[in-house]
């Protein structure tokens, strides 16, 4: 949810104004970005990060922990950030919301919205988001106003709200009509 500068990089770089274009994305590394940093900084290692003892990952990419990032979480290419600080007082759903939406941005590009929908749909398919999860994520998103980037919160409370619903309706529907709906198989229907 980078909603403001990364802090002291070259040229201002924003984490999450990119474009991303497989050949053509840029940013810093996660060498040039730690480096920048100093000694605040800390990688973990993909499969080491855990949220209030959740374990969480984004494919292979780290995360860089900055507790002067101005905001709960951003992205680069290659490797997501978090700030341990703005993101201490929040639920357990939340934070896993941030992580999974700058994760998402890895997969989707620069795009606010199909971010915070890759992280509703991780949040149902990895079972942590439930519908209070939901209602806390969207009081914490609905505070914010909105930039040139970020749609205003209210409008992405609504997007995400009603993509949760569409989730949880088809998940019903279909763990009450397939026939064998435990069977987890990459075969086809019977």
């Amino acid at each position: 949810m980078a909603f403001a500068l990364c802090p002291a990089l070259a040229g201002e770089a924003r984490a999450q104004e990119w474009v991303y274009k497989p050949s053509t994305s840029t940013g810093p590394t996660i060498d040039a970005y730690v480096k920048q940093l100093g000694p605040e900084a800390n990688i973990i290692a993909h499969g080491d990060l855990q949220i209030d003892g959740k374990s969480v990952n984004c494919g292979k990419r780290p995360t860089v922990i900055n507790p002067n990032f101005d905001s709960w979480g951003g992205a680069f290419p290659g490797f997501l950030i978090l700030n341990t600080n703005k993101i201490s007082g929040l639920t357990t759903q939340v934070k896993l919301y941030i992580y999974s939406h700058e994760c998402g941005h890895q997969f989707v590009g620069a795009d606010e919205i199909q971010a915070d929908l890759f992280a509703i749909r991780r949040g149902v398919k990895w079972g942590w988001l439930d519908a209070q999860g939901m209602e806390d994520i969207c009081t914490f998103i609905s505070q914010l106003k909105g930039n040139s980037v970020h749609p205003p919160g209210p409008k992405r409370c609504e997007t995400m709200r009603k993509y949760y619903r569409q989730l949880i309706e088809n998940d019903t529907r279909t763990s009450t009509t397939t026939p064998d709906a435990g069977a987890h198989t990459l075969g086809p229907p019977r």
